[in-house]
């Protein structure tokens, strides 16, 4: 299978060199060339597999120039009992007859971003090897809070790569700050961004860009290569979830084969959205892709109008890793539901970088009305929700799975469809201890208490442990303390590669 730019401007490559560029040079996102389909008998068989069986299975569908051997070991080396709490990698929790949670949260950072973040270091490595590129990968990230922490630890001591992360300094969790900070590793670099998610993430994309950095690297027999979901090698991880998710559904009999689900996902760069479209396509019955967003709701816009506008205030919630207003993956999907077509996708993608907006025409609007529906909640909604399910279920839920819940119970309201639901839980509550708390113990309780006070207080309360990657985070040396502007973001990163 070969790999193509959603912008049309540059040739077709193989899954290795797509994973190892992680984006085109055009600018453009690498896409399959099509979309392969599971049948009946095969989501019956996996049933009786591992999570890992199933995860080899679909990801030979779309690394065809991997042997199945490198696969596996990809897959076992990522998806193991060393790197993750729970036996089952990704659990169900049912929460009501026909509702229930997916928890993406038992790797080593306590965020789904581990799903992804595990086994793209592996894939990149393998693709190195097949395709002969000798260069050090220099690993360039721009993260609203979960993939930075989660790359760094992927990265890790990786041989043959340096990883660089950069964070909108005020705009992440204290939790999720600490652990990016503090990370350890002889090759990982950290840098707070005086801005936003979207100034951070636009910093990264000029550079991948630039004619200078790439050409000062070369000199220097670097290559950069990405961490976050534009790379195809971390986008891919994520669509086996679901596909496991449903077969899982049917094992217990929640569904019967072949029953449509509805599946929410709270969402703000659309890559964990469009990992459930890339299921549904492949064979995984959904009847509605919920896309729950916080009020930095320029999905939802979309979504309801046809109209994608950034032009608005940016918002600082409770649930940072939402807090975006440049959604990169949704290239991606116009991109399929529309063909392919890379002229009028390339168009779009023109006017919002020139303008900020773009609006698709009725034709592109209507499916993705059709497939997807959105709604979105505020902060006090939120912490309303995690209070709600603590009380009637005793699950705790983190600020974005609040936001999910909250959103699906609009869904239903206005919409009146009661099916089958699997809703994506992205983080350990722990993550956003802090708000969590004052849901779910009340102002009181935490009151003068610092964030790790406010954890042990948390736990203490629920009985529910706190994760092996937040517990004693506060005792850790702080490794990392650049900050920089985003026009500086380029000379940060040739400066950490003593290139400057």
């Amino acid at each position: 299978m070969q790999y193509q730019s959603s912008r049309g401007k540059y040739g077709a490559v193989s899954a290795a060199q797509a994973i190892t560029m992680g984006i085109s040079p055009d600018g453009g996102l690498f896409v399959p060339e099509f979309i392969p389909v599971l049948n009946a008998s095969t989501l019956k068989q996996m049933e009786s597999w591992g999570y890992q069986e199933r995860a080899v299975y679909i990801i030979e569908q779309y690394l065809e120039d991997f042997s199945a051997q490198e696969i596996k070991e990809c897959v076992y080396g990522a998806y193991n009992r060393d790197k993750f709490e729970h036996e089952k990698i990704a659990p169900l929790v049912e929460l009501d007859p026909g509702l229930y949670i997916q928890e993406l949260w038992h790797g080593p950072t306590s965020a789904f971003k581990d799903m992804a973040l595990q086994i793209l270091p592996r894939f990149l490595t393998v693709s190195a090897r097949k395709i002969g590129e000798k260069s050090e990968f220099i690993i360039l990230v721009a993260t609203s809070g979960d993939t930075g922490k989660a790359a760094l630890e992927g990265f890790k001591d990786v041989p043959g790569t340096r990883i660089i992360v950069f964070f909108p300094q005020d705009g992440v969790s204290e939790i999720q700050k600490l652990q990016m900070i503090t990370q350890e590793g002889s090759n990982v670099y950290v840098a707070g961004v005086t801005g936003n998610f979207d100034d951070a993430q636009s910093g990264v994309k000029n550079i991948f860009t630039s004619k200078q950095v790439i050409e000062q690297l070369e000199r220097h027999h670097m290559k950069m290569s990405s961490a976050n979901s534009i790379n195809w090698g971390r986008l891919l991880p994520q669509i086996v979830y679901y596909v496991s998710a449903y077969v899982d559904l049917c094992s217990r009999g929640a569904v019967q084969a072949g029953e449509a689900i509805n599946i929410v996902v709270p969402t703000g760069n659309f890559g964990n959205i469009l990992a459930a479209y890339y299921a549904s396509r492949m064979g995984i019955p959904v009847k509605r892709l919920i896309c729950a967003a916080n009020s930095n709701n320029v999905l939802t816009d979309f979504i309801m109008t046809g109209t994608y506008d950034r032009n608005r205030d940016f918002a600082k919630t409770i649930s940072p890793s939402m807090d975006i207003l440049i959604s990169s993956n949704l290239e991606r999907l116009l991109f399929e539901l529309t063909g392919h077509d890379s002229v009028r996708v390339g168009k779009w993608m023109e006017e919002l970088k020139n303008s900020g907006r773009y609006a698709v025409d009725d034709s592109t609007r209507r499916q993705v009305q059709q497939m997807f529906w959105s709604d979105y909640c505020s902060d006090a909604e939120t912490l309303a929700s995690i209070a709600s399910v603590w009380r009637e279920y005793q699950y705790l839920m983190d600020t974005h799975t609040a936001v999910a819940v909250n959103v699906y119970n609009k869904f239903r309201q206005q919409v009146g469809d009661n099916s089958c639901t699997l809703i994506a839980s992205t983080a350990s509550p722990f993550k956003f201890g802090s708000s969590v708390a004052q849901a779910v113990l009340g102002d009181e309780l935490i009151k003068d208490k610092d964030e790790f006070q406010t954890l042990l207080t948390l736990s203490a309360e629920t009985g529910i442990s706190i994760p092996a990657g937040i517990k004693g985070l506060n005792q850790r040396p702080i490794r990392h303390e650049t900050v920089t502007s985003t026009r500086d973001m380029q000379k940060t990163v040739l400066s950490f590669l003593n290139l400057d």
